[in-house]
């Protein structure tokens, strides 16, 4: 039995196979990979799965709760929002995609009629007071006959913050269109001919 046992030892030495204590055998070894993966080498390790995303509470943007649409003077329609809903999910990358939901409610006023009623609201992405990025999203209700009031539903769900941003950002809504932001007219530079004389006031900034 003992010299079987030295046969087979020599054997697995001569194909190849290193003979080592149980414990160094576990991990890294042709053997262990086969039984483990099927395969001679370690597959890649798989991605893991990426932390819960910041997701702050949705804030109403100043003077965006209601929107009057008038007639001759009077109240057509008030629009005004009610629940809000908001998902996030983290990306690979580092970034946050945020999904916001929307339900406004449409009340006929003085001037108005049963109909169809465009409801416009805009979604932002703010840090430090600051706009990221905005969305303006449009669906309609409808008031039926002998109704007062209809109700709107509207989701978007393409708002990216940056990663940078993904820990510090805020989520704002309101009704309207969001206003486009152009840049601040630079005042004109005096001409040399109209600048001060020598020995003047000090020149306006």
């Amino acid at each position: 039995m003992v010299g079987h046992r030295i046969r087979l030892l020599g054997l697995l030495v001569a194909v190849g196979f290193s003979v080592s204590p149980a414990s160094a055998q576990e991990e890294g070894n042709v053997f262990s990979n086969i039984f483990k993966y099927g395969g001679t080498t370690v597959p890649p390790s798989q991605p893991k799965e990426t932390e819960a995303a910041y997701c702050p509470n949705v804030d109403v943007m100043e003077g965006g709760a209601a929107l009057r649409i008038m007639a001759g003077g009077n109240v057509r329609t008030q629009i005004s929002l009610g629940r809000l809903a908001r998902e996030c999910a983290r990306r690979e990358d580092g970034s946050v995609v945020v999904k916001v939901g929307v339900e406004a409610r449409v009340l006929l006023g003085p001037a108005g009629a049963p109909g169809r009623f465009d409801v416009p609201v805009s979604f932002s992405i703010k840090h430090d007071d600051k706009t990221v990025m905005t969305r303006t999203a449009r669906t309609d209700a409808e008031i039926g006959k002998g109704e007062a009031q209809g109700f709107a539903q509207i989701v978007v769900d393409d708002l990216v913050v940056p990663p940078a941003l993904s820990r510090d950002y805020e989520i704002e809504v309101g009704l309207g269109a969001a206003k486009a932001t152009t840049a601040k007219a630079k005042p004109r530079r005096k001409p040399a001919s109209a600048a001060a004389p020598a020995g003047g006031g000090d020149a306006a900034q």
